[in-house]
């Protein structure tokens, strides 16, 4: 499983012209599914996710995490994470799962992340997005479970 996490100041999604879902300062969770991937991989991005130490402290150093700021969750699947560049110049997607698995896992990512008392907003699986967000930092994360 793959994140990509971005320290937003504001984040939206638009599936038809519709706001799907909408978030002030948090982050931005970019999330794709990888074939094989089972509960471990789920809760290890989770953890890291929730976890990660990316807003300012009284100091100025990066040392809180989200719940330390009160921050909102913008969750979004992305199968495009999985893309393979490393043959020719159109990316493959052979490594990303079958889209009821990738689907059954990102919204077992969402209940999960609902559960920790976070405000979680979410895009729309499998539909044509419109991701629109202000980085703040710019902070950006990569976290890949199997690399951990």
């Amino acid at each position: 499983m793959r994140a990509v996490i971005q320290r937003v100041s504001q984040a939206s999604v638009t599936v038809e012209q519709r706001v799907t879902g909408q978030i002030q300062a948090g982050l931005l969770v970019l999330l794709g599914v990888e074939a094989g991937d089972t509960e471990s991989d789920l809760a290890f991005v989770l953890k890291k996710t929730i976890g990660l130490r990316i807003f300012d402290d009284e100091q100025g150093k990066l040392n809180l995490a989200i719940r330390d700021v009160g921050g909102e969750l913008l969750i979004v699947s992305q199968f495009t994470l999985l893309g393979d560049v490393r043959q020719g110049n159109r990316p493959s997607f052979i490594s990303a799962a079958a889209p009821a698995e990738a689907q059954e896992m990102y919204e077992e990512f969402v209940r999960r992340a609902r559960a920790e008392k976070i405000l979680v907003q979410t895009g729309v699986f499998r539909a044509e997005m419109q991701v629109s967000l202000t980085n703040a930092g710019p902070v950006t994360i990569l976290i890949d479970s199997r690399r951990a």
